[in-house]
């Protein structure tokens, strides 16, 4: 003797409820397969993260011959030197540091006229670093999602990317120290650039020249490849890079 399964309700109603669980049983399955191909797809992915002073190009020289020509118009006579201690405050502190040594109180216009100056002579004399434009351009070519993370200005980090050749499209996100409130070693650029690019910190690696920025790379989660141009290898091992290389095209064979 056969047993059926005894449902309430007449045939029709039968079929109905048959129906309905099935288009539940298939949606489910359907949006499982979605979810488990997107969670394929982002771990695929490959994040880079580049600093931008000390890793893409050396701008320091420049800006501080762009500040010293900004502070004449207040009367402030500025020396190479007077910026040393200043380095690595972001333009602000960096400009106003040295007009208050000499008894003038910053004024936001100071920076703006120092942006004018280093615009007009940023693209001739900003050193960029060798293979910098073609390690970008390979990355693109092989998959990864790639982002700048500078504490500069937007303005500084635009200007140094056309001296490069490059410009903001050609990255999936530019993070500056217009965006963010908290300075390396404080990761908050790099969570902000893994945002901008859609990569996991496990995934994304930064590419670092400072300490500090090693510091902020490493509390975001990511890993780090420094390069010597700011610090010597053993110094940025110890500061917890998980590989050193001297130029930024090095780390293509590291990403093989």
């Amino acid at each position: 003797m056969r047993a059926w399964v005894s449902l309430p309700g007449n045939g029709n109603d039968t079929f109905l409820l048959w129906l309905i669980v099935a288009i539940i049983l298939v949606d489910g399955f359907v949006t499982w397969v979605i979810s488990a191909f997107k969670k394929k797809k982002r771990k695929k992915m490959k994040g880079i993260l580049f600093d931008m002073d000390g890793v893409l190009v050396d701008s320091e020289p420049v800006i501080i011959e762009a500040a010293i020509e900004a502070l004449k118009a207040w009367g402030v006579n500025a020396r190479a030197e007077d910026f040393k201690p200043f380095t690595g405050m972001g333009e602000e502190r960096f400009i106003g540091g040295v007009s208050e040594k000499y008894g003038v109180p910053f004024e936001p216009a100071m920076m703006s006229k120092a942006y004018d100056v280093y615009d007009a002579i940023g693209s001739a004399k900003v050193r960029v670093f060798d293979g910098v434009q073609n390690a970008v351009q390979a990355l693109k070519r092989r998959g990864y999602k790639t982002a700048v993370c500078s504490s500069s200005h937007r303005r500084k980090v635009l200007i140094n990317l056309r001296a490069i050749g490059l410009n903001a499209e050609d990255f999936d996100a530019v993070i500056t120290g217009s965006e963010v409130v908290n300075k390396k070693p404080d990761p908050e650029i790099f969570l902000k650039g893994l945002q901008g690019i859609g990569v996991s910190a496990q995934n994304t690696t930064v590419v670092e020249d400072a300490l500090s920025g090693i510091a902020a790379a490493k509390a975001a989660g990511c890993r780090c490849f420094a390069v010597t141009t700011s610090f010597p290898a053993d110094k940025l091992r110890a500061a917890g890079a998980d590989a050193v290389v001297g130029t930024v095209a090095e780390i293509l064979d590291l990403l093989k």
